[in-house]
């Protein structure tokens, strides 16, 4: 098979399984905090059994290394737990949807930290990232739902997530070379120290389908996903690993409807279109206006 042929099918399952995580979350019946617990749990034992196997057990990391990779955990469980809670509160496709702006605050970190210039054409696509936000958030505005959950903080945990995967990023920008399976565990470990404390040991789940839930939640969702993902990359140019990341969000919002029946407004459905659009544009450098050529001058 074709180097990127196989690279793109394993990105697409990749993205497909990143799809379908709201899904379990919700069917686990479990708190956000448990959720996420259980997934670095059973995320760590699966990532153990791939760095073991690939030999990367006996790589020897910096001290430097440990530490960005233990901020960069701490950056991402907190990012799980609330976009996991968002999924209650605004429902999956829609938190899905806003949680997609992480790209934009990448951008603003890389200006902020990193020296990045940003271009016409950057703010361009966040101005339409952000009028999604807005056609989202004006679709209920704010207000409670007769079941008790509250649209508006959904949509504020959602923007939130995204901003702790932008630090979770920005710190792992400074570990180029260290192995990003290696990078995975180090930081469902930290997830395991960090939540231990918080779950629930006296209600722990008590069926098959919510274990069956956490269980895949671990070993498919982080371990499984990583080793096909980080396949790709090594499989893919940037551009290609940028336009299947697209897949995600897409997925997640079908899965919501076919599962739980969740319709978008066609307000929220424009909303969701902008920021992936969006999101898309700036990650692949779409331009907006492209500039005309100018005549070469003769003398």
């Amino acid at each position: 098979m074709d180097k990127t042929v196989r690279g793109a099918a394993e990105m697409t399952a990749a993205m497909t399984i990143l799809g379908t995580i709201g899904f379990f979350v919700v069917i686990s019946g479990q708190a956000a905090i448990d959720v996420v617990f259980w997934r670095c749990a059973f995320g760590a034992l699966a990532l153990f059994a791939i760095c073991a196997a690939q030999g990367l057990l006996r790589r020897w990391i910096s001290l430097r290394q440990l530490l960005l990779a233990v901020l960069g955990g701490i950056a991402i469980v907190i990012n799980w737990a609330m976009l996991f809670t968002a999924y209650g509160e605004a429902s999956i496709g829609i938190a899905t949807a806003v949680y997609n702006t992480q790209p934009f605050i990448l951008v603003g970190f890389g200006a902020l930290f990193l020296g990045e210039r940003i271009t016409a054409t950057k703010i361009s696509w966040l101005v339409i990232a952000f009028a999604g936000v807005l056609f989202i958030v004006q679709a209920k505005s704010g207000a409670n739902r007769s079941d008790g959950t509250d649209y508006a903080l959904g949509i504020a945990l959602a923007l939130g997530a995204a901003f702790f995967w932008a630090i979770a990023a920005l710190l792992t920008k400074k570990l180029t070379g260290t192995p990003p399976q290696l990078i995975a565990l180090v930081q469902v470990c930290v997830g395991v120290l960090m939540l231990a404390p918080f779950v629930g040991w006296s209600e722990l789940p008590d069926t098959g389908v919510a274990w069956g839930a956490l269980v895949t939640l671990g070993a498919i969702h982080t371990g499984l996903m990583y080793i096909l993902m980080y396949g790709a990359v090594q499989k893919l140019p940037t551009y290609l690993q940028g336009a299947f990341s697209f897949i995600y969000p897409v997925v997640a919002i079908v899965v919501d409807y076919a599962a739980f029946g969740q319709e978008l407004h066609i307000v929220q459905l424009l909303g969701a279109g902008a920021i992936i659009l969006a999101a898309a544009g700036m990650t692949l450098d779409w331009k907006l206006v492209r500039r005309k050529k100018q005549p070469a001058s003769t003398l």
